[in-house]
């Protein structure tokens, strides 16, 4: 599998830590946990500067860069966060775990891009084990009455697979940029938590030292690597691989004895991989696109 993709899914693989160290960082309420994560995340960004090739100072950045990479990180979390103020917690994360397969199909609409038929069907096979994992094998029960926490939802699924889309149009814009889109929205979610949350701060050194891996990697070097594999990767691939972040969740919490295993596991494992190498069947017979992502 191509470089930049394989870059793009350690994204995934990070985020799949995302469960057990939020669950390990206390009561810390949810903006003021993405305001110190988003912090320590900017610092990532700063450090790899160091170890990365001076960027062209005389590159403009197009405005539209900054308001796609500001919306797309501190909007996918100011929406999320209040999907799950305002409905409950499995229908509103399965609403907003559409994104993935947002990203297979819009992708038909990028230049350079062809969708085809395993890539929408590996995309629908992950989405089939993500409801295995996210409703835990019971039924969903969406009720009128949180119609605007599931449209909070919703709007997270465009939010992030708009963002994951539009940075795919600008290829040239470097990964160095995500820094600063780190440090928006570490002071937009200062700001939220300042207006709406009372200060809970971590408690003990395994408590801070799992806002610090919250930082240091779901939170700060996966957007890195999503950004390498979204502008560079094969994106119809990225997005159906990307169902298997709940399930690598879900097999860490089973590691870490938080969770059980059991034959729901192994169904949505066997979905989900199983979608996932669908879509990645003619990967290996394609060329590489002319601006020099992968195709």
């Amino acid at each position: 599998m191509g470089r930049a993709t394989l870059i793009g899914f350690s994204a995934v693989a990070m985020w799949s830590l995302l469960a057990l160290l939020t669950d390990a960082s206390g009561k810390v309420p949810p903006f003021l946990l993405s305001a110190i994560t988003f912090t320590i995340g900017t610092g990532v960004g700063l450090v790899a500067r160091l170890f990365m090739p001076a960027a062209d100072r005389n590159q403009k950045i197009p405005p539209q860069v900054w308001v796609i990479g500001i919306a797309g990180l501190f909007g996918y979390h100011f929406f999320y966060f209040t999907a799950l103020r305002n409905a409950p917690a499995v229908e509103a994360s399965l609403i907003a775990y559409l994104w993935p397969l947002l990203i297979v199909l819009g992708s038909a609409l990028m230049p350079g891009e062809r969708l085809a038929w395993n890539h929408v069907v590996g995309a629908l096979l992950g989405l089939a084990g993500t409801v295995l994992i996210v409703t835990k094998g019971g039924g969903l029960a969406f009720d009128a009455r949180y119609a605007f926490g599931y449209a909070m939802a919703a709007v997270c699924a465009v939010l992030w697979s708009s963002y994951s889309l539009l940075s795919r149009r600008f290829p040239s814009v470097p990964t160095s940029i995500v820094t600063w889109f780190c440090a928006a929205t570490a002071v937009l979610s200062l700001a939220c938590h300042l207006a709406l949350e009372q200060t809970v701060l971590p408690q003990g050194a395994g408590q801070w030292l799992a806002v610090l891996g919250l930082g240091l990697m779901p939170v700060g070097a996966a957007f890195y690597a999503w950004d390498i594999g979204v502008k560079r990767g094969n994106i119809q691939v990225l997005g159906a691989a990307s169902y298997a972040a709940p399930l690598l969740s879900t097999l860490v919490l089973i590691a870490a004895g938080v969770a059980e295993p059991s034959l729901r596991i192994l169904a949505a494992c066997v979905l989900i991989t199983g979608g996932a190498a669908l879509a990645a069947k003619s990967l290996f017979l394609r060329k590489p696109a002319a601006n020099g992502a992968e195709a």
